[in-house]
């Protein structure tokens, strides 16, 4: 039955090409998948390093369920808060060499959790202008101020700094953006925050596990410290192939969240058996280095192959590699295109990117083989040529 309230909005989205569909996955995650019915190379999956559906990591969940059952029954402060979460938060602080960290029930709530507990209303948050929406709408729920600075323009960012009156200022950055793929320039925000006494905040969900020599993300890149950067939000949904994520950094911090991180005092714990399959896939991303090996290595014949045929890839060293198409309806076109060759990237338009900018958002991951993505920059080449695919 149509609703006359909402039809007209979503006819709008349809005739702007805005509106999405949900695929139906028939199979565990991996590179090789069943989406409706046609089975698929993934290439737009965040499983960077190929441990969602790892034996060992589904074992150590089944261990976990049987252990401590399924849900976790209440919010950590009332009786949610189980032994095994607090041995994943011990190893995540050790993993990030910080002092504590503090397990959220997703990425987005830690982002909002963080902003609106550390910040006010006579306060100010300034923003890279491609930021996640979970650190927009964490500005939001406090009530602060929010400015945004041009994409990686950390000249802006200090005239801005400069300009403010606020009473207590905050940076809050992605450390890898999330769409484009590209490095936040760290060192320099570093310096930025410290010359004008702001807290600095990075959200690394896409940068834990892949960037560094061992996976510490672009904190590790950097070789920069607690100190640097006193606040860092992490998410296991992505290099760790579980779910829910993690706020680190010194134990005064972590005390503070506990006791005003509206998201985090009002939510149901995480499930135990989540923490407990965490636990074996943070030791498998620490001691299995080949993954990010192979992952590099994977970014860099995608590359080349993507420069032989002339397409139009972003900058980005990373797994996440967007190939710039702008119109939304011929983002949607190409990957309709893709799916039909048994090949899945999904289109990203606007909102999620600004108008004019739409993209295939095409991933790798540790599993994929060179012949998988040589089957990927065929297609590709393919479309590019092709009446069907724009």
């Amino acid at each position: 039955m149509k609703d006359a309230r909402f039809a007209i909005s979503l006819d709008e989205l349809r005739s702007k090409g805005l509106y999405r569909k949900r695929g139906l996955l028939e199979t565990p995650q991996g590179v090789k998948i069943r989406v409706d019915g046609r089975d698929c190379i993934n290439f737009c999956s965040n499983d960077y390093l190929g441990l969602a559906n790892h034996s060992e990591v589904v074992q150590g969940f089944l261990e976990g369920a049987k252990r401590y059952g399924v849900g976790s029954g209440s919010a950590h402060l009332i009786c949610g808060h189980s032994q095994v979460h607090h041995q994943l938060e011990e190893e995540l602080a050790e993993f990030t060499g910080r002092d504590r960290a503090l397990l959220f029930s997703t990425g987005y709530m830690a982002n909002m959790g963080v902003i609106s507990a550390l910040m006010g209303r006579r306060d100010c948050v300034f923003e890279d202008r491609l930021n996640h929406a979970s650190l927009l709408d964490g500005a939001f729920l406090a009530g602060t101020k929010l400015k945004r600075f041009p994409h990686r323009d950390t000249g802006m960012l200090d005239q801005q700094l400069e300009n403010s009156d606020c009473a207590e200022k905050m940076v809050a950055s992605d450390g890898v953006f999330s769409m484009d793929g590209d490095l936040a320039p760290l060192p320099q925000l570093v310096k930025k925050s410290q010359d004008h006494s702001a807290l600095l905040v990075i959200d690394d969900a896409h940068g834990f596990g892949v960037i560094g020599e061992k996976g510490g993300g672009i904190i590790e890149h950097f070789d920069l410290g607690q100190n640097d950067v006193p606040v860092v939000v992490g998410t296991l949904g992505k290099a760790f192939g579980t779910f829910g994520a993690f706020v680190t950094g010194s134990e005064d911090l972590i005390k503070l969240l506990i006791q005003k991180a509206r998201p985090y005092i009002y939510t149901t714990a995480l499930p135990p058996a989540i923490a407990a399959a965490t636990r074996v896939s943070l030791s498998i991303l620490r001691t299995e280095t080949w993954r990010r090996d192979k992952l590099s290595q994977l970014v860099e014949y995608f590359r080349q192959g993507a420069r032989a045929l002339g397409l139009n890839l972003m900058q980005s060293e990373t797994p996440i590699q967007p190939l710039l198409i702008g119109d939304s309806a011929a983002a949607i076109q190409a990957s309709e295109f893709l799916k039909q060759q048994g090949l899945l990237v999904a289109p990203i338009r606007l909102p999620t990117v600004p108008k004019g900018s739409a993209r295939l958002r095409i991933t790798l991951s540790a599993l994929h083989e060179n012949h998988d993505v040589d089957r990927l920059l065929e297609a590709l080449d393919q479309c590019k040529i092709t009446e069907n695919c724009a």
